[in-house]
């Protein structure tokens, strides 16, 4: 199939379906254009492959400076295809429209996974406008999983909220962290430890296992005073390293135990209905936003109704109220 030629809606589904790398790509793709035209066959390629997503484990993975996180996620990721699992590997990084973030370093590094006929390794696009990759990461995740991909592991490679926005389209979030970095209670901000599902002290080799060990026991005794990031469930912190493999297999035998404990008591299904609704009414927020500023009444009146909040001749709720009244005449 030529590679210049458009695809019809049906030959991007049945692609996807038939797990067709080729087409795979191609549908990404097509889902990650801004251009006006992509966007109504982008949503109903999406729409005809609902049926088939959802049947998977969706991990988010972030970890502080040097911890070896890419190292650590092919590890994982070669176990489990080694398990028969079919892996994808996607990336959300907001913060760099030049480099791409690190995702295409990672790729490299990845370099035994990404050849694995059972694994997909595929970036976000990158722009400064982090709602708009999260939505991209969103729709990927779904193609993967129509393509009969059942673990996604989601990375963050940027920092602050980029967390927190993969923690809110994945089921179970991992922290990865190294010893010796400074204070290990001090070194990372509270407020991610505390949307994490499990710890993960990577580099637990060699002279370094038993710091990572005490490490363990450190992090094990802090997080019995934090709230747990999910219902039901003790966040705990465990040894691994991805350069021996010690470790590993146990820490996908923890998402394993955390995904069967939330199918049961029916919190899995309920975190991914949350998520569903939170997404749409963000996506609302978001529109809405580019809606108004896009308004030719709103472009002419804003700089004269600024200025005017700026000189302190209008109060600044009665200019949003005058703004916001012009969608409305």
């Amino acid at each position: 199939m030529s590679a210049s030629r458009q695809l019809s809606v049906d030959e991007h589904v049945q692609g996807v379906l038939a797990g067709d790398r080729a087409i795979l790509a191609r549908t990404i793709t097509l889902i990650e254009s801004n251009a006006p035209a992509h966007f109504d066959k982008a949503q109903e390629v999406l729409r005809q492959l609902l049926p088939h997503t959802g049947n998977s484990i969706r991990v988010g993975i972030t970890g502080v400076p040097g911890a070896g996180k890419s190292t650590l996620i092919e590890a994982l990721g070669m176990h489990l295809v080694e398990q028969n699992h079919r892996v994808a590997v996607l990336a959300i990084d907001p913060t760099s429209s030049v480099t791409r973030g690190s995702i295409l370093g990672d790729k490299t590094r990845m370099d035994r996974l990404s050849k694995h006929p059972h694994a997909y390794i595929r970036p976000s696009p990158t722009g400064g406008v982090l709602g708009g990759v999260a939505r991209k990461t969103r729709e990927t995740m779904l193609v993967c999983e129509a393509a009969g991909f059942d673990v996604l592991l989601v990375e963050t490679v940027g920092t602050g909220q980029s967390e927190i926005t993969v923690r809110q389209m994945t089921d179970f979030f991992l922290l990865v962290l190294i010893t010796g970095a400074g204070d290990e209670l001090q070194g990372i901000k509270k407020g991610v430890v505390e949307i994490a599902d499990a710890l993960a002290i990577n580099k637990a080799d060699g002279e370094n296992k038993i710091r990572a060990q005490a490490a363990r026991a450190e992090y094990n005794r802090a997080l019995r005073y934090l709230n747990a990031a999910s219902a039901d469930w003790q966040t705990r912190a465990y040894t691994c390293s991805a350069l021996t493999g010690e470790g590993v297999p146990e820490l996908w035998s923890v998402i394993e135990a955390f995904r069967q404990q939330a199918q049961a008591s029916g919190a899995f299904m309920e975190r991914r209905r949350q998520q569903s609704r939170d997404w749409l009414r963000a996506l609302i927020e978001e529109q809405l936003r580019s809606y108004f500023f896009n308004h030719p009444q709103v472009k002419e009146q804003l700089p004269q109704i600024e200025q005017a909040v700026l000189d302190g001749t209008i109060p600044v709720t009665a200019a949003a109220r005058d703004l916001l009244n012009l969608l409305t005449n």
